[in-house]
């Protein structure tokens, strides 16, 4: 079978003096319903499901495999919000779950608040987003997804009767707040174009969404607007966020005729994050400290920095990532060397007592992050634990001792053993002398540092967003089959600190690229991979860097997987129509400047193809994603067809149903991860 073929039809773009000739730029239909374009997208899942025919058999095995790992009869471990336990179940083959609340842990007085798999029926994509239970524990208000879009449709149900109410909102953020007197919601509202969330929107249970109070506008378009309770529950954040700025407005919960107030005036590279217990503001923030340190105020000096109390101090090698309230102690998540840590503080009335306390783990890398801790007026909180060799653990930890008690751990069915398996973490000297994490892992009996093992080295590198080890009942599959699974902490994420997320973005951004492509050389220097047989995958952000990575070094590359990527940068980041576009500024650069724009043209994937080989690549989206549109892939793949001088194969898939998060429902996503796996497996000439 040919590989489809797209037409060309030539597109002149301009910009400062510079041409570029786009022939696949009428790929791009907002409306996702041109008939030449889905056929094209229908030739080439045709022509991927026809390349890996022969392999068919393995990739139902491999499908079946990795469904096999799953218990299928799950719960989660309730959790105390107000006078009820929530929890959620799973059964059977059932994609989704059922969301319970009971009036006891054990689960007496059960009742059933919502059944996915009702919700989800007769719909090819399905996302429940926010759940949320008024004050008084009597309704819920539920966010709902049908096209993968993440435009969200609100709904409400009475608790008491089990009946849906006739209120409903839509084009929302996934979420809402309630205010305190159990009728009065808040959400975010998003723009249908650019699908930026930049009103909130006050609704009053019983009224049409027609009669709703514009509380909020921004402006600003770079900002993403969220909603929030401070840990008191007695206001209501308006949370905006732009890659170098934050700004909070804040609205009383007890009034449901509050106006929103500005909480501390915008200023421009100030990032924090702040909450509210008491008479006490707690604020996270980067003022005079690039790592971040923790601050204090009070309802009067709240809205002047100036007046600001440090309570933990700025520190050059630690990164201050969050703090978690409690009426006696402080929960602090902090980040040393690319680990994260756990400090507990005393305090009494805001006042630190003494020193503070590590909360202990074992593994050499890990990922771990504080759970829900709805309620703070307790001594223990609750923190998930997982590595590359320890499945997520759910801890609770006695505040005051340290001492911890496992709850529940992830039950990984048939005959895994954690012990067959080892993790490491390296420290690789990139080009410039830097030195860039690595965390590895693979199975001990089948692993031999003589640069015989196939390699799968997987990175991200964008928003500052730190990709942690942990574990993967997935990649098992791989690892038995005799590979070694790298993640490489590439700059432009947080792994060490602020600092290590700046030098991987706007015009230092090819050094996320030369990490990527030194760690791989590394790794086969150092006998952690054959040099044949390398393997990289990469989504969104992560599809970018795949994206890159081949068009400069796609010799090192046996195979790639590239996923929703973000590939056609320059394009995309000078259409202000596109969603994200303009909250991204700070990240990529505004092309609309000559420098940025030169920045960008010098990696932009689509943009920097060669008449060169290139490796064995796969490349998957979602129709209706809204982070990075389908056209992205779809141009990148047809301008690859053209210009590639291999035989190597070049797969695209499309979901059609779905968006940037992939398929939805626990068991249909799978197909996904086995479609890549047999992918490699295929590129490697691997025989089971």
């Amino acid at each position: 079978m040919q590989a489809p073929i797209a037409k060309k039809i030539p597109f002149l773009l301009e910009n400062h003096g510079h041409q570029r000739q786009d022939n696949y730029y009428w790929m791009r239909d907002d409306e996702r319903q041109d008939d030449e374009v889905l056929a094209h997208l229908r030739a080439e899942n045709s022509y991927c499901e026809a390349k890996l025919a022969p392999t068919q058999h393995r990739q139902k095995a491999l499908f079946e495999e990795l469904k096999s790992r799953i218990k299928k009869d799950d719960n989660t471990v309730p959790v105390r919000d107000g006078k009820y336990w929530y929890h959620s179940e799973v059964s059977g083959d059932q994609e989704y779950a059922k969301h319970f609340r009971a009036d006891t842990f054990d689960g007496q007085g059960k009742t059933l608040l919502l059944d996915v798999n009702e919700l989800a029926h007769g719909h090819e994509f399905y996302d429940l987003a926010d759940m949320a239970v008024s004050p008084n524990e009597q309704c819920l208000a539920y966010c709902e997804d049908y096209s993968g879009r993440r435009i969200y449709q609100v709904r409400f149900k009475d608790l008491l009767t089990g009946q849906l109410l006739a209120d409903e909102l839509s084009d929302c953020e996934g979420q809402v707040v309630w205010a305190n007197d159990n009728q009065t919601v808040y959400y975010v509202k998003k723009d249908p174009q650019t699908l930026l969330g930049y009103q909130v929107f006050r609704h009053r249970m019983g009224t049409a969404q027609e009669q709703d109070e514009l509380v909020y506008e921004e402006q600003d378009r770079s900002f993403y607007m969220g909603l929030g309770k401070s840990r008191d529950e007695s206001l209501i954040f308006i949370d905006l966020e732009a890659t170098e700025t934050s700004h909070t407005y804040v609205l009383d919960a007890n009034d449901a005729n509050a106006q929103a107030v500005e909480l501390t005036p915008r200023i421009m590279g100030h990032l924090y994050d702040v909450d509210k217990l008491g008479e006490q503001f707690y604020i996270v923030s980067n003022l005079d400290a690039k790592n971040y340190r923790l601050m204090q105020a009070t309802t009067q000096t709240i809205s002047n920095p100036d007046a600001w109390q440090q309570v933990i101090a700025h520190r050059e090698s630690v990164l201050l990532e969050s703090v978690e309230l409690f009426n006696t102690y402080w929960l602090v998540t902090e980040r040393e060397l690319g680990q994260i840590r756990f400090v507990v503080y005393q305090h009494e009335q805001g006042q630190m007592l003494g020193e503070g306390n590590v909360l202990a783990f074992d593994d050499p890398c890990y990922f771990a992050g504080v759970g829900m801790n709805p309620e703070p007026n307790v001594s223990k909180a609750r923190i998930y634990y997982s590595s590359l060799t320890t499945p997520g653990s759910l801890y609770e930890f006695d505040l005051a001792s340290g001492e911890r008690v496992l709850l529940k751990q992830q039950q990984v069915q048939g005959d895994f053993d954690p012990a067959l398996y080892q993790s490491e973490r390296l420290m690789i000297t990139a080009r410039d002398g830097v030195k860039v994490p690595v965390s590895l892992v693979y199975r001990r009996d089948s692993f031999s540092k003589d640069g015989t093992n196939p390699l799968l080295q997987y990175g991200y590198g964008a928003y500052g967003i730190t990709i942690d080890p942990s574990f993967s009942s997935g990649i098992l599959s791989l690892l038995d089959r005799g590979f070694v699974y790298a993640i490489a902490h590439i700059r432009g994420s947080e792994m060490l600190g602020r600092a290590w997320y700046d030098a991987g973005k706007l015009t230092q951004k090819q050094n996320t690229f030369n990490d990527f492509i030194d760690i791989t050389q590394a790794l086969i220097e150092q006998g952690y991979g054959d040099a044949d047989k390398v393997c990289a995958s990469g989504g969104s952000a992560g599809g970018l860097l795949m994206g890159a990575v081949v068009n400069q070094a796609p010799h090192l590359y046996r195979a790639i997987g590239c996923h929703v990527p973000f590939l056609d940068v320059l394009t995309t980041m000078l259409d202000e129509s596109i969603p994200l576009t303009t909250n991204e500024y700070d990240e990529w650069g505004n092309p609309n400047d000559e420098q940025d724009y030169h920045t960008i043209a010098a990696y932009s994937p689509y943009d920097n193809i060669q008449s060169q080989d290139y490796p064995h690549i796969l490349v998957t989206t979602g129709l209706h994603d809204s982070q990075v549109q389908y056209w992205e892939p779809m141009k990148w793949v047809a301008k690859m067809r053209e210009h590639k001088t291999d035989d190597n194969l070049l797969l695209f898939k499309t979901d059609l149903e779905s968006g940037h998060g992939g398929a939805s429902g626990r068991f249909k996503s799978l197909e996904e991860k086995a479609l890549e796996f047999n992918f490699f497996l295929t590129a490697l000439d691997y025989e089971d």
